[in-house]
């Protein structure tokens, strides 16, 4: 995942851009990555930092033209690097021709594109307040489930369907192999806009305060995913949506996966909220796997743009750099498709922004409660020069302070760093096509603190703590990643200190 402002700036301004992606494409293909999901690049009033888009079809100014989209797309299928784009289609800006002509009057042809109400009822905004706001234009309310300049489009309108379906042809058509969807499952609202019930307060959020039963979660959302699978089937592409949850559901992410013919992915973030300790990951990692249909494909993420970044979250004990290496060695090789962020491949840490350096909309209204998720969209750690080889100018966010010391250049020239790590495991992924297709089952009774799982004739060893352990293997393997120790079959293998090995069975 690349978040565009924070990835590569290229005209000085402290914002990235898309023709600094296309600078840092060979970067990404030497990490050996084969798609790019890109944060939303439309034009937009920013209000949500693209995810408010006024212009389905437009690239906005402060990323580049349409002209530096179609190079970064030639220039990515040069290197078959394919790209993936961001569809925020709950919602829109506010300023959307869509919206702006809805809520001019009661009467005119876009009248019921988005949601209006003459009364409230007490569905509340994720980002504060209750989710509707009243147009005197047409003396009634529309729901906004996020910010008031974000309405919700109303899609029980077979109109705002087709011109969705439309909009992604225009993109399908250009030669862009899939889409991310935000939010999808909000999509579909209750018809009767019954009130939510009250839960036991979670956190300071009110939004926290309620079941949100009425307002997400319907099931008519999955006719709609099962349309938007033949449309993506039908360009080759791919189709991965995010479900939103207060602390991850992944019953609720697997089901949009149908059986098979509805989302190819379905993001299921229930690893974001885990500790660090196996027993609690290979539970988490079962327990999403058992919701999956066997026709469906998990996929797999250990941080994003609105969550804070694994090295942070899950470090500890002065073990920051280690549990790294772990959880990224799951990651890539669990059954499934792995989802990196920007710069977990080097370790970047969550920032610590000054109020008066915070942009998201959640940390200005939640201060001092949380900084908001200004501090894990902090600018690509490149080199150790000024402005971390980022921007000339100032860039939007600040810089991690330890930039000089976490930064890609270091990396590249240290082979035993985190950077060459990842590479060699996507390499090993890239050169075992049995294994990444291949099932996975745990294994059990194993030492405290070890994970090991067996992907058809592939054994997967993990030791999560700095304690070494002696694990015995029923059949003979040796060992091929990294291939260092075993050269000859083997009965047992003993792990050191958060040491991750793949062995394979010789017959």
């Amino acid at each position: 995942q690349v978040y565009p402002r924070s990835f590569q700036d290229s005209n000085g301004d402290g914002i990235g851009d898309i023709r600094g992606i296309t600078r840092r494409l060979d970067y990404l293909q030497d990490l050996g990555v084969d798609a790019i999901w890109l944060s939303p690049i439309f034009q937009s009033p920013m209000k949500d930092f693209g995810y408010d888009i006024s212009d389905y079809r437009a690239i906005d100014p402060v990323f580049g033209t349409a002209t530096d989209f179609k190079e970064l797309l030639v220039e990515a299928g040069n290197r078959k690097i394919r790209l993936v784009l961001d569809g925020v289609f709950n919602h829109s800006s506010d300023r959307h021709p869509w919206f702006e002509e809805s809520a001019s009057s009661r009467e005119n042809e876009k009248s019921d594109w988005y949601i209006w109400r003459e009364k409230k009822n007490n569905w509340l905004s994720i980002f504060g307040g209750d989710a509707w706001k009243y147009a005197p234009s047409r003396r009634q309310y529309y729901l906004h489930s996020f910010l008031a300049s974000q309405p919700d489009l109303n899609w029980h309108n077979k109109k705002v369907k087709e011109a969705v379906f439309s909009e992604l042809r225009y993109w399908l058509d250009q030669g862009v192999s899939g889409f991310r969807m935000d939010v999808i499952n909000f999509f579909f609202k209750d018809p009767g806009f019954r009130d939510n019930p009250y839960c036991f307060p979670r956190g300071p959020r009110p939004y926290n305060w309620q079941h949100h039963l009425y307002d997400r979660n319907r099931p008519e959302a999955h006719d709609l995913m099962a349309e938007l699978r033949e449309l993506f089937d039908s360009y080759d592409a791919m189709l991965v949506g995010e479900t939103y949850s207060e602390s991850a559901d992944p019953a609720m992410a697997a089901s949009f996966t149908g059986k098979g013919d509805e989302l190819h992915l379905a993001f299921d973030f229930s690893l974001m909220y885990k500790p660090y300790d196996a027993g609690v990951f290979k539970e988490t990692v079962a327990t999403y796997l058992g919701f999956l249909d066997q026709a469906s494909w998990p996929c797999h993420v250990l941080s994003n743009h609105d969550q804070p970044r694994s090295h942070s979250r899950l470090g500890g004990a002065g073990e920051d750099d280690e549990r790294a290496r772990v959880m990224l060695f799951l990651l890539l090789t669990m059954k499934g498709t792995p989802f990196l962020y920007y710069g977990e491949e080097i370790g970047m840490r969550d920032i610590k922004p000054r109020r008066s350096q915070i942009q998201d909309p959640v940390g200005k209204r939640y201060w001092p409660f949380t900084r908001g998720r200004d501090r894990s969209r902090s600018p690509m750690q490149w080199n150790a020069g000024p402005g971390a080889g980022f921007s000339d100018g100032t860039s939007w966010l600040p810089l991690h302070e330890e930039y000089g010391k976490v930064n890609v250049e270091n990396q590249l020239a240290d082979k035993n760093s985190l950077l060459q790590f990842c590479r060699n495991i996507i390499l090993f992924r890239k050169r075992n096509s049995e294994f990444v297709t291949a099932e996975m089952t745990f294994i059990e009774d194993l030492p405290a603190n070890c994970i090991a799982f067996t992907r058809n004739d592939f054994l997967v060893l993990v030791n999560f703590a700095k304690t070494p352990v002696k694990i015995s293997i029923d059949s003979s393997y040796v060992e091929v990643f990294p291939g260092v120790k075993n050269e000859k079959p083997t009965h047992s293998v003993e792990l050191g200190a958060f040491e991750s090995m793949i062995l394979k069975k010789l017959f």
